[in-house]
């Protein structure tokens, strides 16, 4: 269930609402006059979001790529080639 606030909570409660964001990793939904004005959310949770946002682009990109006939490499030999070249480096 979304957390949803006036935004008068912005001013009167700003510390309380950084707190839950940090907290719980979810956004609270501000409201101006009864409607949806804004979304507040902690830092991480943003960055978060936005490098899955990159990631769905990214393999969009690919997936239209290989639609139009683009070649690629077989998903296990990539893998294979992967765990052998970081063997012992972790």
């Amino acid at each position: 269930m979304p957390s949803i606030r006036p935004i008068s909570d912005l001013r009167n409660n700003a510390n309380a609402i950084s707190e839950f964001c940090h907290r719980t990793r979810e956004p609270i939904y501000i409201t101006k006059n009864g409607v949806g004005d804004m979304v507040v959310m902690s830092v991480e949770t943003y960055e978060f979001q936005q490098a899955l946002v990159n990631l769905y682009t990214k393999l969009a990109e690919t997936e239209e790529e290989i639609a139009k006939g683009a070649e690629c490499e077989d998903f296990f030999e990539v893998v294979k080639h992967l765990k052998s070249s970081v063997h012992g480096q972790l």
